[in-house]
């Protein structure tokens, strides 16, 4: 199996064809999963706000999550948060997700079939479910350069875990989470200046392989559907 890295902030993500992962650990696809694990039954990822707020109208019941530069926005039920979402009862729910960097990534990786998302919480059975694919390829999408200053390592960090995996090695997972805390994102929201970025979010973004299921993106009727796969 050949591994490949790509971005979502220069496109290159575009020109990636079969399978594909799109990696957002702070904290999109944290936070996707946290919904599934709370019983949401798919997420709708798009790129804008405007698309979220129609999605909504034309799903009544469905819920909208997001950040716009990371903070909450105006007509959005939740922010980017899995803090937001602990602990609640969405069973049966469709939420709609829009993101600077994860859902980006997603939309823009056009030629991936099969498409995932993935983050740390749900690494483990990302690997388990790639490895029964078995592709001839798989590219990992490193989301987390927006804004461009950033280096995406906390979503870099996650892409080596996964090669790691798939290589077949059992990596000590001390080394990951770490660099997801050292990572630009990971110190301002463990930055108590930043209440705006709960410290309590970046403790659930290292929770390595806390849930067992993939995230599975599928293309229906126009719309980037996403649901949990166990594994």
């Amino acid at each position: 199996m050949t591994i490949q890295f790509a971005r979502a902030d220069n496109d290159t993500c575009g020109d990636a064809t079969g399978a594909v992962v799109v990696i957002d650990v702070i904290r999109a696809f944290t936070t996707a999963a946290f919904a599934f694990a709370a019983g949401a039954a798919e997420i709708l990822l798009v790129s804008t706000v405007e698309e979220a707020l129609a999605l909504r109208d034309r799903f009544p019941g469905s819920y909208v999550m997001g950040e716009v530069d990371g903070l909450p926005v105006k007509g959005f039920d939740f922010s980017n948060s899995p803090g937001d979402l602990f602990g609640r009862d969405f069973q049966g729910a469709r939420f709609i997700q829009r993101t600077s960097a994860g859902t980006q990534g997603v939309v823009r990786s056009i030629g991936a079939e099969p498409l995932l998302a993935s983050s740390f919480v749900v690494a483990g059975a990302t690997a388990r479910f790639v490895r029964q694919l078995a592709p001839e390829c798989v590219t990992f999408v490193v989301t987390g350069i927006y804004p461009p200053e950033r280096d995406g390592d906390e979503d870099a960090a996650c892409a080596d875990y996964l090669a790691a995996l798939l290589a077949g090695d059992a990596p000590d997972p001390t080394p990951f989470p770490q660099r997801v805390r050292n990572s630009a994102p990971g110190l301002i929201f463990a930055d108590p200046a930043h209440p705006e970025f709960p410290a309590i979010d970046l403790g659930y973004a290292t929770d390595l392989d806390r849930f067992d299921f993939a995230m599975l993106v599928e293309r229906r009727d126009g719309l980037l559907v996403m649901r949990p796969v166990r594994v």
